[in-house]
This record gives structure tokens, C-alpha cells and sequence, in this order.
């Protein structure tokens, strides 16, 4: 026997918020860390330190919709499916490694943009990375944005280690 459900939508803006998905909020958060098993121990206890490290993470592309505004970072239900724009690294010991995101509303008030970025180099190398991608998405969509904002972690992995930095733009509520 097959059962089958019907699920009827009576509400417009219910079924506006099913066909489209739109973030009206979003934080930033970064961490790096360090684990002696491997680098995905590394990574997860940086998701720990960053607040997102219970939740089901899906990684979005880098659109910021009109709108939405950065809030603080909030307590997410264990278990959530959560949209972020992640940016990560992994290494070994004695690596230099940096990950961060770069991101920046428009200056007409239609959004932003995010931009992530990672390299076996130094934070400040990646920051001139982050800045040259932010330029050209702005230049792509012939658009000017407002101030470019960075976060950006950077870890020389010590010995006998695995390393990670971790760096996100999560979005929490939904229109």
C-alpha cells in the first residue's frame, strides 16, 4: 500500500516563501583551530568556536539580498539546515594557511555581495585576493559598492597538528 500526503497552500505568502528562499538576516563569524587526529577534527572545532558548529551547513553562492540586515551572531537550533557562504582551509603542521570572506552592500540599496576566499599564504596576501574579487564582482555587474568589510583568520599549524581557518556569512531569517 502506498500512502501519499496532499499539501494544500492557502496562504500567498506562504507559498511566496516556498518558491523563494530570501535571507532578511545574516551574521559573520570566523575561528581557526587545530586538532592532533586530522584535519576534519580541525575543521569541526573551528565550526564549534565559530557558533555553527551543530548545524547542518549547505554553502550558497554569494548574493546578499536587498534588505537583509548583518545582526549579531545568534544560537541556531541543533540541527538546522543553515545557508552560509563558507570559506575554509585545511593543513598540516607547519603550514601558514588563511581563509576569510570579503563582502559589501550596493551603494544603490540592492543588496551585496560576498566573496570567499583561501590560499597557503598570510592573511594580508589573502586580503588583497578577497578585494581584487569584491572589485571585478561590482565591475561584472556594472554597479559601485560601499565600504569592502573583511574577516579573515590566519594559523601557522603547529607540529604533530592538523590545522583549519574557517571563515562564514550565515544567514538566519528568511522573508
Amino acid at each position: 500500500m502506498i500512502m501519499r500526503s496532499v499539501i494544500t497552500i492557502k496562504s500567498e505568502s506562504v507559498l511566496s516563501v516556498l518558491m523563494h528562499l530570501i535571507p532578511s538576516a545574516y551574521f559573520v563569524t570566523s575561528a581557526s583551530a587545530f586538532s592532533r587526529i586530522s584535519d576534519l577534527n580541525a575543521f569541526d572545532k573551528a565550526l564549534i568556536k565559530m557558533g555553527i558548529g551543530e548545524q547542518n551547513l549547505v554553502a550558497v553562492s554569494s548574493v546578499i539580498p536587498s534588505g537583509a540586515k548583518e545582526v549579531d551572531i545568534k544560537e541556531i537550533p541543533m540541527g538546522s539546515v543553515t545557508h552560509c557562504v563558507l570559506a575554509q582551509i585545511r593543513g598540516s603542521e607547519d603550514e601558514l594557511i588563511s581563509a576569510g570572506i570579503a563582502y559589501a552592500l550596493r551603494k544603490d540599496g540592492k543588496g551585496g555581495y560576498v566573496a570567499e576566499g583561501r590560499i597557503h599564504g598570510s592573511e594580508n596576501s589573502l586580503i588583497d585576493t578577497l578585494r581584487q574579487k569584491m572589485n571585478e564582482i561590482a565591475e561584472s555587474r556594472n554597479v559601485e559598492l560601499n565600504e569592502i568589510r573583511y574577516l579573515t583568520e590566519e594559523l601557522v599549524v603547529p607540529e604533530g597538528n592538523y590545522g583549519a581557518c574557517v571563515a562564514a556569512l550565515v544567514f538566519t531569517e528568511y522573508e
